[in-house]
């Protein structure tokens, strides 16, 4: 079976320890290096423990756009300008980042990879800008929505987070002492993730001139985005959820569900699952997602299998633990 050759900068972070976790078994994929610049020569396995007894790859301290066919950006943000900007050949192979750099439309050809949204332009894109993990979660509660001029009201959204979408850098509101038993908001109305939504909006819906209220919430668990939105429709019960079933018929990542979900059916997988019904004249659905695999690197492998022609799913079954 012929393989991509592929690197993964910025190696030592959660989103690239779970982007090895899943490509280590990818049948078409074969890792040339991981570039990390706080970690370069040391085995992958003293930063990523769990993967020991699956590799003996040591972190490169180079980036080689020469021997690869595909690049992963897993730098934080605001850095992967800077890695093309130093190593502008990089630029003549496939590049998945998953940073918020190229995210927003503009002066560059990455196209945003969210699969149930652009699958034909990612399909033939050469450059992909990997959605945000709030952004993916409160996008799969929405695009039915917004494609199908279910309403023109506010919309509102409440999520709650794990302590790995802060990222592996610690802080005082990821210390375990602190995170424990709490919950907290932040970023109240004006989260970095809401740009990338309204873009999605005025995309499929433009028309559409209301606005959208985002209320994030740290939550006292690692893994996992459990999302609300919720907005006035004239629609009835029946035709929401036809609607919802229809528009994600061929993206075999989502599902409906008739039951309200809970986080412990899709963590660890690429997995979203949606509850759709109608309470009170209002349309609400409930969304969840792993954060670091739908949300981040499950989302980036499937963009990359999109971009290379094969099986969406290759890879990417896996099961959640659900006990």
């Amino acid at each position: 079976m012929e393989k991509i050759s592929i690197g993964i900068i910025g190696g030592a972070g959660y989103t690239a320890g779970e982007l090895l976790r899943i490509v280590l078994f990818h049948p078409k994929v074969e890792i040339k290096w991981i570039y990390s610049s706080s970690n370069a020569l040391k085995p992958i396995t003293e930063v990523h423990d769990d993967l020991l007894g699956y590799t003996d790859l040591n972190f490169s301290d180079t980036i080689n756009p020469e021997n690869i066919d595909l690049a992963f950006i897993c730098s934080g943000h605001g850095k992967a300008k800077e890695v093309i900007a130093q190593n502008p050949k990089l630029l003549n192979k496939k590049i998945i980042d998953l940073s918020t750099d190229y995210r927003m439309a503009g002066n560059h050809d990455f196209i945003y990879g969210l699969p149930e949204l652009n699958k034909k332009e990612i399909q033939s894109a050469q450059h992909i800008a990997n959605p945000g993990c709030f952004a993916t979660a409160i996008q799969l509660a929405l695009l039915p929505f917004w494609k199908n001029n279910m309403g023109n009201g506010n919309i509102h959204v409440n999520a709650v987070t794990g302590s790995t979408g802060a990222g592996q850098r610690p802080m005082a509101t990821t210390h375990f002492s602190w995170r424990n038993n709490n919950v907290s908001t932040y970023k109240t109305f004006e989260h970095q993730h809401l740009n990338e939504i309204g873009q999605t909006a005025k995309q499929l819906a433009n028309n559409w001139d209301a606005e959208l209220f985002f209320i994030p919430n740290r939550g006292n668990f690692s893994r996992g985005i459990l999302a609300t939105a919720y907005s006035e429709t004239d629609l009835s019960e029946e035709k929401l959820i036809q609607l919802y079933t229809d528009y994600y018929k061929d993206h075999p990542f989502v599902t409906i569900s008739d039951k309200n979900p809970h986080l412990k059916q899709v963590v660890n997988t690429n997995k979203a699952i949606l509850h759709v019904c109608k309470k009170r004249g209002q349309l609400l659905v409930t969304s969840m997602i792993d954060n670091l695999a739908k949300g981040a690197s499950g989302q980036a492998v499937h963009n990359m299998n999109l971009m290379m022609g094969w099986d969406e799913t290759l890879g990417l079954m896996l099961k959640p633990n659900a006990f």
